[in-house]
């Protein structure tokens, strides 16, 4: 049984969050969390007093979440027909972060997916920023996050960019390989280089790699950066015709130290399609 974490704002984006997952996971049993948290943030400002009377303001909320919560349940009853899916809802007064930290550790979750907007405008407003903080605090889950308007069709290629200068873990490739498993895709791993000359570590953890995804199609790939890591992966994904990106969220890698850019924040807000964010062993 697989225990998937879904926080919801009850949007569109959140309700096609939700639609991907139950598609990603349709042939293998999973319980799934719906996720809703609420407070509202003058309440970080106010004494104690003025606190108190907010009980009204969080009763409205606490009702509100539920009931939200309810018709999502009461929709998949009525049209989810899968029988290896069931549903749960938690409603709670907290931050998003906190709330999804204390749930993987209570409800033993194996993976959060959740909707994100991306950026808008020229000085690119994050309006997916909730996403970007949850990728950014929970590094020993994956996470996925799925695009606005995504409509998943398919999983035949993931792409999955690296610089081949970290030890590869099972247990930080064990979503991307059952993933791979479930739908036969096949993975493209790239390297992303100014120039691509490996020394001895690079060359030793390629052919770990190699081992890893025995039994899974995969193929490998030089791309050249010309601007940054993340416009290179971004073009490499709509030349290719990917259905899904992945990356390990590595602290202070040679990608993020040879570019100065955070390659996977930057990723989370430009990809056109959904970003598998791979745990990170501690």
């Amino acid at each position: 049984m697989k225990n998937v974490l879904l926080p919801t704002d009850f949007s569109d984006n959140a309700w096609n969050a939700l639609f991907t997952a139950v598609k990603l996971y349709a042939d293998l049993p999973c319980q799934f969390f719906l996720l809703h948290t609420y407070e509202p943030e003058i309440a970080n400002m106010l004494g104690d007093k003025s606190k108190r009377r907010l009980g009204v303001i969080y009763d409205s909320l606490r009702k509100h979440s539920n009931q939200e919560l309810d018709k999502i349940l009461e929709y998949l009853e009525k049209n989810h027909k899968n029988g290896k899916h069931t549903f749960e809802k938690i409603s709670k007064p907290d931050d998003l972060v906190s709330v999804i930290k204390e749930k993987i550790k209570e409800k033993d979750i194996d993976v959060v997916i959740m909707g994100t907007k991306g950026a808008t405008g020229a000085k690119k407003v994050f309006m997916g920023s909730n996403t970007v903080k949850v990728i950014k605090a929970v590094r020993n889950k994956p996470v996925i996050a799925v695009p606005e308007n995504h409509d998943l069709q398919r999983l035949e290629h993931i792409i999955f960019p690296t610089d081949f200068t970290r030890h590869y873990e099972a247990f930080e490739l064990q979503t991307l390989l059952e993933l791979s498993a479930l739908w036969k895709s096949r993975i493209s791993i790239f390297q992303v280089a100014q120039e691509f000359l490996m020394n001895d570590t690079q060359k030793s953890n390629k052919k770990l790699l190699t081992i890893r995804l025995k039994d899974i199609m995969h193929d490998f790939h030089k791309v050249e950066m010309k601007v940054d890591v993340a416009e290179a992966i971004g073009e490499f994904a709509q030349e290719s015709d990917a259905d899904m990106l992945a990356l390990i969220h590595y602290r202070h890698t040679f990608l993020e130290k040879l570019t100065r850019e955070p390659v996977v924040k930057k990723v989370a807000f430009q990809t056109q399609i959904p970003l598998l964010v791979l745990p990170e062993l501690s």
